[in-house]
């Protein structure tokens, strides 16, 4: 199972109304082993060198629901299957970040743990558990 991070600058982001995640866009990217993210010093997805993953068509997210409850905000997004018309560079982080901030501002990452290789015809599923996180 993959490792939850997430980048510190979102609490501020969120502060700062640069995210309205019940309406934004969310995407995701990816990045290898030699440009892992950084919780402290990453920003926005500029920040961070990532792979060209064009052969995994839309990386669009759903959001399922965004609402809180009894003080308790959560973020509950689809899963995703992607499927690789062609080769895709090796990934090891998938990045989550909001398209439609200004600066393509960062939400958090999921850590492989190793490489993955897609070739194609291959699927590679974002699992994204119970919710994408919640806030108290």
């Amino acid at each position: 199972m993959a490792t939850y991070t997430k980048f510190q600058c979102f609490v501020e982001d969120i502060c700062e109304k640069k995210h309205n995640l019940g309406s934004d866009t969310l995407k995701v990217a990816f990045s290898n082993a030699s440009n892992a993210p950084s919780a402290s010093a990453d920003v926005k997805l500029a920040d961070i060198t990532t792979i060209v993953a064009t052969n995994l068509g839309d990386l669009s997210l759903s959001v399922s629901s965004s609402s809180q409850t009894s003080g308790t905000y959560k973020l509950v997004v689809a899963d995703k299957t992607l499927t690789a018309s062609g080769a895709v560079p090796a990934f090891r982080y998938v990045i989550i970040y909001n398209d439609t901030a200004a600066n393509d501002e960062l939400i958090c990452w999921y850590d492989y743990g190793s490489e993955v290789t897609l070739a194609k015809d291959d699927t590679f599923k974002l699992d994204f558990g119970t919710e994408l996180f919640s806030l108290a």
